[in-house]
């Protein structure tokens, strides 16, 4: 497997662990007890803020480093976030609130970043005499349907967080 389709998950995968590694004994005595069971976010919100994310991992790609370090830190984020979640209410809860719309999130995230990896990856090819053309018509193709697929995909992430989520974790929660 080529590296630029390996290295989203390693690096998003590091910054999960290193995350899970971070004390998060502050949140004991912080006013983050008192949030709600279950936060109400727009669609519109949560969309823009992912869209953002998925754009950044496209257009980012060609410098390599901002999204190195995207990848990390949304995987850190993300550890931080489910472990406090987990030490305010429980790891079920974390489960049934995420898992929903995290089965289309992180993956549009990655590919994404599997995308903004992909021409710079394609260009190193070319100055390393392993490829005839720096960009071929077959590459931007790959480019473009991998952003259409995360692009897709947070659409339905968002969808599923603010209007499906809530109804699963509430009956849930409520059982």
């Amino acid at each position: 497997m080529k590296i630029y389709k390996t290295l989203p998950i390693v690096l998003f995968i590091i910054g999960f662990i290193y995350g899970l590694f971070i004390p998060l004994d502050i949140f004991k005595s912080t006013s983050i007890n008192s949030c709600s069971v279950l936060p109400t976010y727009s669609f519109f919100g949560i969309l823009v803020n992912n869209i953002k994310i998925v754009f950044y991992n496209l257009v980012g790609g060609i410098f390599l480093i901002p999204v190195i370090c995207n990848l990390l830190y949304n995987g850190f984020a993300l550890a931080i976030q489910y472990k406090a979640l987990a030490l305010i209410k429980n790891w079920f809860f974390v489960i049934i609130t995420v898992i929903p719309h995290g089965i289309f999130e992180i993956p549009a995230m990655l590919i994404s970043a599997v995308a903004g990896f992909k021409i710079p990856y394609e260009v190193i090819q070319y100055l390393r005499d392993k490829k005839e053309k720096p960009i071929t018509e077959e590459d931007i193709k790959e480019f473009l349907k991998l952003a259409l697929i995360s692009i897709v995909l947070i659409i339905i992430a968002a969808f599923v967080e603010v209007y499906i989520t809530p109804k699963i974790a509430n009956y849930l929660l409520n059982k």
